[in-house]
């Protein structure tokens, strides 16, 4: 009885298969005892969709999806470019970047920006003060051209903010135009992703689901009280855009991103981009990488194949699609991954996936 009234209390749009009684029970246990506050959890296999709706949140709810960013609102658009002929993988940054030329820099591709093999670390060492001075993005960018590297460019796997940020960089300087900008015009447009936008765009803070600060992540202020002019609650992190991960969207919007590599069209994308971005371009390393994506079934769900590919965001985020199953999962919550994760997002996919 319990399980169908926690089951009743979502909202959710469809009847609800057996194979994912587990997983929404996992949420709903975490919106009952008060742990979470909101959450949206999307699930496709075929043309079959199933959507589930707890605490706070609605159907349309937009949230902050952290990294989820990098590949969305930064690789995707790199690969727009590549497609067109106008950059190449293959290329040094340095080309589109000329002052990024002190020593090893030169060196670095743009294929290790999006695959975080470029040796640049994944914060700045002042982070927490740029933003606490609601710095903007350029002096972020001129941080990440000076920032020491930490190795080799391609010598090894390092995750890094930093990288993705100075490929978005070469985005905006090759089409001379906003990112968010070419999002709207290239991406979400052509995608019918209504809800999504990098920043905030014509949207209002108050659209957003807030987020569960007291539990954010130390580059985002740790929960501390005295970070919240600058935390992910606050306008200035909501109105930054930052291409890591300051992207806003809703879980069917999120969905609608993944299927274009489930199924390219072209609309987008053409087929082989689009594959281009989800094949293993780290396989020697200690991470398995496509371009902006986590690629293989570790981080994703215990039951995804090895053409799996996806993303994990530290703001409670976790989305993935698998080829072999035709499967595709979205859970975007308000709790943030560093307790979300192993509580809610992980436990949830294993479920998922384990009986896709």
């Amino acid at each position: 009885m319990a399980l169908l009234a926690g089951i009743a209390a979502t909202k959710s749009r469809s009847a609800t298969p057996t194979r994912m009684q587990s997983a929404l029970q996992i949420i709903q246990t975490q919106i009952d005892n008060g742990t979470l506050h909101s959450a949206v959890l999307h699930v496709r296999r075929g043309d079959r969709v199933t959507q589930h709706v707890f605490g706070k949140a609605e159907p349309d709810s937009m949230f902050l999806l952290g990294s989820i960013t990098k590949p969305l609102a930064v690789a995707l658009p790199v690969m727009i470019l590549v497609d067109r002929g106008e950059l190449k993988l293959s290329d040094h940054a340095v080309k589109y970047l000329p002052e990024f030329n002190e020593s090893a820099r030169k060196d670095i591709t743009i294929e290790q920006l999006l695959t975080h093999t470029s040796g640049l670390p994944d914060q700045l060492e002042n982070n927490n003060e740029l933003r606490s001075r609601h710095a903007p993005l350029s002096a972020f960018v001129k941080g990440a051209m000076r920032t020491p590297l930490l190795f080799a460019p391609g010598a090894q796997y390092h995750y890094q903010s930093m990288g993705i940020l100075l490929a978005a960089e070469i985005v905006e300087r090759v089409t001379k135009t906003a990112l968010p900008d070419f999002l709207q015009q290239h991406v979400f447009t052509p995608l019918g992703m209504t809800r999504s936008v990098l920043g905030l765009g014509q949207f209002k803070k108050s659209d957003m689901v807030p987020m569960q600060t007291e539990h954010a992540a130390p580059e985002a202020g740790g929960g501390d009280p005295k970070a919240r002019e600058w935390d992910w609650n606050s306008d200035y992190w909501r109105n930054l855009g930052a291409p890591w991960g300051g992207a806003h969207s809703s879980a069917a919007d999120v969905a609608m991103f993944l299927r274009l590599f489930l199924h390219p069209e072209g609309t987008v994308l053409r087929e082989d981009a689009a594959r281009l971005m989800i094949r293993d371009h780290t396989p020697t390393l200690s991470a398995h990488r496509g371009i902006g994506f986590m690629v293989g079934p570790v981080g994703l769900g215990k039951g995804c194949s090895a053409r799996a590919f996806g993303h994990s965001g530290s703001t409670g985020t976790l989305a993935w699609a698998d080829p072999a199953t035709d499967t595709s999962f979205v859970l975007l919550t308000s709790l943030p991954k560093n307790v979300s994760g192993e509580l809610i997002l992980y436990p949830v996919s294993d479920a998922v996936s384990s009986q896709a």
